[in-house]
């Protein structure tokens, strides 16, 4: 290939690697399982799903064998919105069924969510904002603490209305394009969220590390999973999750070892 010298590696390994998810052959426990086929508001298909088709959609997904589902992005769309009120006011998500809805930290899409999920049963408020060095230059224009200031405001405006809106909710963070991300970095923003929902073994909350557009190969995401997993604050009260994309066809792969470095969830 020409010119190949212009091509830098966009990742980052751990400060400190460790490699103990090398020495399991095998994933000896299932994750927890939370689909996220639903979500087609802030990443929409091309003809995005009607409610009748998303309705329909929950249901199969219940039938499946599914107990956490995200729903979607409430402040995305009024098809969006409407879903998740449908599904709570007509009583349509089961006992055991946990769901899940999708919000920036930014404070009127964090408000209309809580709009949305307002009286479900049970609900995880999945809060995220971009990290990444190019996100953080060329989006947001903001400096490392300026990032980590807007995880921390959504994580309290959470906490907040969480207090005042009817229903029962729990917390899930992402480290949006984490793969851009400095990990010691993407660990502080995490623990900074942390130190504001101070979870509890009885009272979990979740951190998310998406791959959302894989840059590396999927030992060297095992390797940043095993340093975030041993440097959580909190963490025998944080369920740690992976949300995987195929770009290079390394979901499974990514999932697989992600699990064998200390992941919890998929």
């Amino acid at each position: 290939m020409e010119n190949v010298q212009k091509y830098q590696r966009q990742y980052f390994m751990p400060p400190k690697p460790t490699y103990d998810w090398v020495k399991k052959d095998y994933v000896d426990h299932p994750p927890i399982w939370c689909s996220v086929d639903l979500r087609d508001g802030n990443q929409a298909l091309i003809e995005p799903m009607s409610l009748d088709e998303k309705l329909e959609f929950f249901t199969m997904l219940v039938k499946l064998g599914f107990k956490e589902i995200e729903i979607g992005f409430p402040a995305a769309s009024e098809t969006e919105f409407e879903f998740a009120r449908t599904l709570i006011e007509k009583n349509m998500i089961p006992d055991d069924v946990t769901v899940q809805v999708l919000t920036q930290a930014r404070e009127h899409i964090i408000k209309r969510t809580f709009e949305a999920v307002k009286g479900a049963p049970k609900a995880i408020i999945h809060l995220y904002n971009s990290t990444s060095v190019a996100q953080r230059e060329q989006v947001f224009k903001k400096d490392k603490e300026e990032v980590k200031k807007i995880a921390v405001e959504g994580a309290k405006l959470l906490d907040k209305l969480a207090k005042e809106t009817n229903g029962n909710f729990s917390f899930e963070y992402s480290p949006e394009s984490f793969p851009g991300t400095e990990v010691d970095y993407a660990v502080e923003v995490c623990n900074a969220v942390l130190d504001v929902w101070k979870p509890t073994k009885k009272n979990k909350v979740i951190i998310n590390i998406p791959t959302t557009v894989e840059i590396a190969m999927p030992h060297v995401f095992a390797t940043q999973v095993e340093y975030i997993s041993k440097n959580l604050k909190y963490r025998d009260a944080v369920t740690l999750s992976l949300h995987p994309h195929n770009d290079r066809g390394s979901g499974v792969s990514d999932a697989e070892l992600g699990c064998l470095a200390g992941a919890d969830r998929i």
